[in-house]
């Protein structure tokens, strides 16, 4: 990602939660609804999740378009993800239930799907952390391995989106089915690679091999030849 490119990103994955603002705060008479909270919780999760899948989006797009600069994209997007994802938790935590805890529990209770929600925010809250190039230096090969947690997250994420939808589950059976296949390109890669490693492996080690002594038969001609006595070179 070049650097003229980088304001537009944060600029479009701005303009979401500015347009939620707006509304929020009646700007040129926008509104939230009938129930603005409940509105501007399931805003900016439904934004939260839309960047997630789209971050999950940058390596399938860099490898299939051979454009490895797309890579840049996927820190700035799994940020803002985090972003949108953490003020849909505050805003139920202090908004819907203004921070008392026996609303939380009764709340929790009552919609089960809210412990599933959670866990996904606090499986991305690492990868938030260690997302700079210092963590990526710092952790080593441990951080690709770390970093895989956002598949687990995601998928808590869709879970968590279809579970609390009521009527109409054709947005959130979408974006399952485009998780499905974020994942099935990623274990069909690393099917490949693995095949294409251990071939890799295995070429050295047949060259390597000593070659099988093959035993001479008796009367056949190499074993004539073998045991032949040595002829004069003066003949």
């Amino acid at each position: 990602m070049t650097r003229s490119s980088k304001p537009v990103l944060f600029l479009a994955c701005s303009l979401p939660l500015a347009w939620l603002a707006a509304r929020a705060v009646g700007v040129a008479g926008l509104s939230l609804g009938a129930n603005p909270t409940t509105e501007l919780i399931h805003g900016l999760g439904l934004w939260g999740l839309r960047l997630l899948l789209a971050t999950l989006c940058i390596s399938p797009l860099a490898v299939e378009l051979r454009r490895p600069k797309l890579m840049g994209v996927r820190r700035v997007l799994g940020l803002f993800a985090f972003t949108y994802l953490s003020l849909h938790f505050l805003t139920w935590l202090i908004l819907d239930q203004w921070l008392s805890a026996n609303a939380i529990v009764a709340d929790i209770a009552k919609r089960p799907y809210i412990t599933v929600g959670f866990t996904a925010l606090l499986l991305l809250l690492p990868l938030a952390i260690t997302s700079t190039r210092k963590w990526m230096r710092r952790l080593g090969s441990r951080w690709h391995r770390l970093h895989q947690l956002i598949y687990p997250a995601a998928v808590l994420g869709c879970l968590h989106f279809w579970w609390q939808v009521k009527a109409d589950w054709r947005e959130p059976l979408a974006y399952a089915l485009a998780l499905a296949a974020l994942l099935a390109w990623r274990w069909r890669r690393a099917r490949t690679r693995r095949a294409a490693t251990v071939a890799t492996t295995a070429r050295p080690r047949a060259a390597a091999a000593p070659q099988e002594r093959v035993p001479l038969r008796a009367g056949s001609p190499v074993s004539s030849l073998a045991h032949a006595p040595p002829q004069d070179p003066r003949r």
